[in-house]
């Protein structure tokens, strides 16, 4: 078969199947799989591939149809324009955490710690390891601890750090139920912890079902995880420190209680880019416990 007729037959199929972007995602495990880029495709419709390179485009084919994601497929995710490794152990990175990114680069830019010491910053929960990696390729002068409770996740955000990161340019990787194994205060803390509320995983669609359940379950609300940030970063957090949080888009009213309730000041919620209710910021008082 021409690439051409692959993708407009399975175009076809995906439709039926109720994917969204049916071509769009044909076109990316096709490149994938003949390791091309996309647009590269476009050059080569007229090529035709072996039975030997058909077998396997097949097998992915089937596995998107019935709801596997498209990074679980091909083990890759994009993030903040570089391509990190993910597996079924790690959450998949949606687009609104790089505006969780975004917030910590805008604060840490605007701190200088009057002892010159580098800026000290936690990835809490960090999964595959993408936003303490990011940051780290992003600014000079920080140290990142990054930190999570799945020993697998953390295999996965070695291995994205071996791909992306220098000796100048690391991350220390812990693991940690939260605060357990830490130890020290940090300038900034930033974390996108499991925030939806049990009965809701259920609702939710195939491809966000696929990824792991501890990275998603955040208790019978959504916030069991988020309070136990909110009351554990005081005795973590540099005076005038920052916590910043990706949250889900119905908890922009608990989270400021929680706020007011844990000794922060400066607090913001702040949309995504599909206007719904995505991060939420607090700065440490001037003194701190």
């Amino acid at each position: 078969m021409r690439i051409l007729d692959i993708i407009n037959s399975t175009t076809v199929f995906f439709q039926k199947k109720g994917l969204e972007s049916p071509r769009l995602q044909i076109e990316l495990l096709l490149a994938h799989h003949l390791n091309l880029k996309r647009l590269d495709l476009y050059l080569q419709f007229e090529r035709e591939l072996s039975d030997s390179e058909l077998e396997p485009l097949r097998e992915m084919v089937k596995k998107r149809a019935a709801g596997m994601p498209l990074q679980h497929i091909t083990r890759i995710a994009p993030f903040y324009g570089r391509d990190f490794i993910v597996t079924e152990d790690v959450l998949i990175p949606r687009p609104e955490t790089e505006q969780l990114v975004e917030f910590a680069l805008g604060k840490l830019r605007g701190m200088h710690p009057v002892d010159a010491r580098k800026l000290r910053v936690l990835d809490l929960c960090t999964g595959s390891g993408i936003i303490g990696i990011t940051l780290a390729l992003e600014m000079d002068g920080i140290e990142i601890v990054a930190a999570d409770i799945s020993q697998a996740a953390l295999e996965i955000a070695r291995r994205n750090a071996g791909k992306h990161l220098t000796e100048e340019k690391a991350v220390e990787f812990i693991h940690s139920d939260l605060f357990s194994s830490l130890a020290g205060r940090f300038d900034l803390v930033m974390t996108n912890p499991p925030y939806i509320a049990t009965d809701i995983i259920g609702t939710l669609s195939r491809e966000v079902q696929c990824d792991p359940v501890l990275a998603l379950d955040g208790g019978a609300d959504g916030l069991e995880v988020i309070r136990k940030i909110m009351i554990g970063s005081p005795h973590f957090l540099q005076p005038e420190g920052w916590l910043l949080i990706e949250i889900g888009h119905d908890q922009a009213v608990p989270l400021a209680d929680l706020f007011s309730k844990n000794k922060f000041q400066s607090t913001g919620i702040f949309k995504d880019i599909s206007g719904f209710d995505r991060i939420a910021t607090g700065q440490m008082a001037p003194t701190v416990i």
